[in-house]
């Protein structure tokens, strides 16, 4: 990516009450981040019903020295800088409307695997939840090898699910609710180093970011959104790893957690999860598997065959990409992952429609039958 228009959205980065949501709207009605900079004085005119606030706002100068010495710091320190228009852009954050425009990444994960779950908890594990995270990391990465592990890299389940991977040399990625020039909590510094290696350490935060509570709330998104499904172990009445459930519900993603012992307080969450039916109740990896659709009855992982002998190549490319997802996909997913122009897609989206393979869902979400 040119280096004016990456400074320009590190600066978009900055700018105060925009948030995510602004952010991706202008990028997206202008198509680039140079360009809002450089439409500043006629935003008005092109997107009626903009703030003044704003306009104001993103008169940012000030904010060009931060960026360059934030371009330094990432050169340096070898970080990958991924954003919007980058193909490594991982395609299942993109289908969220809160997605941020530009990721920052350590270590060589795939952001794009084909099997990615997200696995949560609370930070004061019992034994119980930490034994039972291990045997599950252990357990899906026997039976699906390519699988990625994605968590907080916060005490408790977090930490539990990083470590328990990177013993069965299972890649994992960790989010982050800060820079890439810290880890917290400090204690964690050696997994997340080996966490390089298999792995990676990804955040929306620019180097020099504190790590408020807000912004553990904030990466939560990022922890729901990079995953196909996400998987609490044990969770309080109260916690992160709720407003994550929810957030994964909210993008229309699989939810699972693991029972508890009734009036345990660290199963009361999961628990009451699994009761009012926003979360699938699984006792291994078994159970997540199969209610994924990512096992044979050999208890392997299917590799990716043509079904039926009638449909074309790019048809059979499309429908085994929404057959992998429970509950749906999105018709811009489905783009991004399978590179097919919006209306050639629609044409064999119809097709796959008519001899009965998938059905259409509000707001333009695909399913298989």
């Amino acid at each position: 990516m040119p280096e004016d228009e990456l400074t320009a959205l590190l600066a978009l980065n900055r700018i105060d009450g925009l948030g995510c949501t602004g952010a991706r709207f202008l990028y997206e009605q202008l198509g680039s981040a140079k360009e809002i900079f450089k439409c500043r004085d006629h935003l008005k005119e092109l997107i009626p019903g903009v703030r003044q606030s704003l306009i104001e706002a993103l008169d940012c100068s000030g904010y060009y020295s931060f960026v360059r010495e934030e371009l330094d710091f990432i050169k340096r320190h070898g970080i990958s800088c991924i954003t919007f228009a980058d193909e490594e852009y991982p395609a299942r954050l993109k289908d969220c409307m809160d997605a941020p425009l530009v990721l920052f990444k350590m270590g060589n994960a795939n952001l794009n695997a084909l099997h990615m779950v997200s696995i949560v908890g609370t930070r004061k594990a019992t034994e119980y939840g930490l034994a039972m995270c291990g045997s599950f990391v252990r357990e899906l990465h026997r039976l699906c090898p390519d699988i990625v592990v994605i968590s907080g890299l916060a005490y408790g389940i977090d930490i539990q699910a990083h470590k328990s991977a990177l013993a069965d040399d299972c890649c994992t990625i960790g989010v982050l609710g800060h820079g890439l020039d810290m880890i917290y909590p400090a204690s964690h510094r050696s997994v997340a180093k080996s966490m390089l290696e298999k792995g990676a350490l990804v955040t929306e935060f620019m180097s020099r970011t504190v790590p408020l509570r807000n912004n553990f709330v904030r990466r939560n998104r990022i922890i729901a959104g990079l995953a196909d499904a996400t998987v609490i172990v044990e969770s309080k009445a109260k916690g992160g790893s709720l407003i994550t459930a929810e957030i994964a519900e909210s993008y229309n993603r699989d939810c699972f957690a693991f029972p508890g012992s009734v009036g345990d307080p660290c199963s009361v969450g999961c628990n009451e999860l699994i009761r009012t039916n926003r979360a699938g109740l699984i006792t291994s990896a078994e159970d997540f598997l199969s209610a994924m659709n990512w096992m044979t009855g050999t208890g392997s992982i299917p590799v990716q065959k043509q079904l039926f002998p009638d449909l074309s190549e790019e048809e059979s490319k499309v429908y085994e990409r929404i057959r992998l997802r429970a509950h749906g996909v999105h018709l811009n997913t489905i783009i991004v992952d399978c590179n097919i122009p919006y209306v050639k897609l629609t044409s064999i989206l119809f097709t796959l429609e008519m001899k009965g393979l998938i059905s259409a869902l509000p707001g333009s979400v695909y399913k298989s039958l």
